[in-house]
């Protein structure tokens, strides 16, 4: 029997809920999905940013933002965008939701991405203390610096992660 977080809540183009659906199974039928992504900067404005575990089941070791992920059925986005933060980074901390957007990305493995993503943002100055099944490395960086190199290499960031840049 599949795990609780291996399932996704399926909705339609207004973030309305219209079931869950076993997560590898959304993603190879690429049927939109509820999702979050967490942006955090430090006192400098970097942003705090990760790079995937090179085995994750879709963008292995590319760059992305703090964290990002699905929320459990019957939970609430914000609790899980925090609970997530803390399983990835190790961070707790105030997050605020900045905006969402839907697109939809696939991938040579077969999968596609199709997710209503609400994206948060928060503060954090310190080291994260990373999980590395989740998290390959980390990194701060500038603005400037982020958009320099996502133009010189852009296929070492992931498809929503450049998204989230043109929104902010």
């Amino acid at each position: 029997m599949a795990l609780h977080n291996d399932f996704v809540i399926l909705v339609d183009e207004n973030d309305n809920a219209k079931g869950t659906m076993e997560k590898m199974e959304a993603h190879q039928k690429g049927l939109l999905h509820r999702a979050f992504s967490v942006l955090l900067f430090n006192d400098k404005k970097e942003w705090l940013l990760q790079q995937r575990a090179l085995d994750k089941y879709h963008c292995g070791g590319l760059w992305t933002n703090t964290c990002c992920s699905h929320p459990f059925p019957d939970e609430d986005i914000l609790h899980a965008a925090k609970r997530r933060l803390k399983e990835e980074m190790g961070i707790e901390g105030e997050l605020d939701k900045a905006f969402d957007f839907i697109y939809k990305a696939s991938f040579k493995n077969g999968l596609t991405e199709h997710e209503f993503d609400h994206v948060f943002i928060g503060q954090f100055s310190d080291t994260p203390n990373i999980n590395t099944q989740e998290v390959a490395d980390w990194k701060y960086i500038s603005l400037s610096d982020l958009k320099e190199d996502l133009q010189l290499h852009p296929e070492k960031y992931t498809p929503w992660f450049k998204i989230i840049i043109d929104k902010m």
